[in-house]
C-alpha cells in the first residue's frame, strides 16, 4: 500500500472514531472526499498557514457539502490546525465541531455551510472580491453532485463565467448518491462536464481517490480568464465494502455486526473502539 493510501486509511480511521464518539455522523458522504481534501491540503496545493490562519495571501477553502465536515476536521488535524485528541470531542457539550463547519468556531473555517447550495455563491464573491483587491489568492469550493440540483449553484456558475474568475475553482464530489437514492433516479443522469463547459468554464475529469492525479489535475494548466471545474469521480462510503455506493448510508452508524466491517477493514483496535465509546 503507497503513502497515500495508508494517510487515507488513516484518515477514515479518525473519521470513524470521531463519529462513534459523537454517536452518529453522515459517515458515506466523508469518506468519499477524503483524497479530494488531502491533495488540497497534504500535496502543496493550498496556501495556508495553521500558525496564522487569517494571513492575507491564503487561498479560502469552503466545503459547501457541510454535512461532511468529519472529513475536513481529520485533515485539518493531519495538517496541524486541530489536535487529534480534539476529534473525539465530535457533537460533545462546549465542542468546536459539530455535524456541520462554523465560522465562529473554527480558524479554518471560511465559511459556515450546511444548508446545500450557498457555498459556491459565497466563494464566488471572496473571488470577486480577491480579484478587485489584487490578491493572488484562489478559492477552492468542495460541492456535492446532489448539491448541484440547487438552482443557486447554477446562478454562481454563471456569474463566476462571466467576471472572469479564474482564481475560482469548483471540485464536485461525483459519487453519484444523495440522500435518498441515486442522483440519476432523482434528477436524472447529469454531465457535469458539458454542462461547465456550455457555461464558460475550464473543465477537468479526474479519479476522486487518487491523490497525486487530483494534485496534478490541479496544479496543471488552466485556461487563463476561466473559472475552473474539476470533475471527481469518487464513490460514496469509500474504504467500507458495505458501505460503498449504497445510498442507505447516507445518515447513520454501523449496526454490532456492520461495526465488525468496519473495524477489520479500517484496522481498529479494540482499545481504540472503547476508548470512543467511553466519549458517547
Amino acid at each position: 500500500m503507497n503513502t497515500d493510501k495508508i494517510l487515507s486509511k488513516k484518515i477514515r480511521k479518525n473519521i470513524f472514531l470521531a463519529a462513534r464518539s459523537g454517536g452518529i455522523a453522515h459517515l458515506a458522504s466523508s469518506f468519499s472526499i477524503v483524497e479530494l481534501l488531502l491533495a488540497l491540503f497534504d500535496k502543496n496545493i493550498m496556501q495556508f498557514d495553521p500558525s496564522n490562519p487569517d494571513y492575507e495571501e491564503r487561498d479560502r477553502f469552503i466545503l459547501s457539502k457541510g454535512h461532511a465536515a468529519l472529513a475536513m476536521y481529520a485533515v485539518m488535524a493531519h495538517v496541524g490546525y486541530l489536535k487529534e485528541s480534539e476529534l473525539q470531542t465530535f457533537l460533545q457539550p462546549d465542542s468546536k465541531i459539530g455535524c456541520e463547519p462554523n465560522v465562529l468556531e473554527l480558524p479554518f473555517v471560511e465559511a459556515s455551510t450546511g444548508s446545500l447550495g450557498h457555498g459556491l455563491s459565497i466563494g464566488l464573491g471572496m473571488a470577486i472580491a480577491l480579484k478587485a483587491d489584487k490578491k493572488p489568492s484562489n478559492v477552492f469550493v468542495l460541492v456535492g453532485d446532489g448539491e448541484c440540483q440547487e438552482g443557486s449553484i447554477w446562478e454562481a456558475i454563471m456569474s463566476a463565467s462571466f467576471f472572469g474568475l479564474d482564481n475560482l475553482c469548483i471540485i464536485v464530489d461525483n459519487n453519484k448518491i444523495q440522500k435518498m437514492d441515486f442522483t440519476e433516479k432523482i434528477i436524472g443522469f447529469t454531465d457535469f462536464s458539458e454542462k461547465f463547459r456550455s457555461f464558460g468554464w475550464c473543465v477537468k475529469t479526474v479519479d476522486g481517490h487518487d491523490v497525486k492525479a487530483i494534485a496534478k489535475a490541479l496544479t496543471g494548466s488552466w485556461e487563463s480568464g476561466k473559472p475552473r471545474a474539476l470533475i471527481a469521480d469518487t464513490i460514496k462510503g469509500k474504504g467500507i465494502s458495505i458501505m460503498e455506493n449504497n445510498p442507505s448510508w447516507h445518515w447513520r452508524m454501523p449496526n454490532k455486526r456492520e461495526l465488525k466491517v468496519f473495524t477489520n477493514e479500517l484496522d481498529i483496535t479494540e482499545e481504540e473502539l472503547h476508548n470512543a465509546n467511553n466519549h458517547r
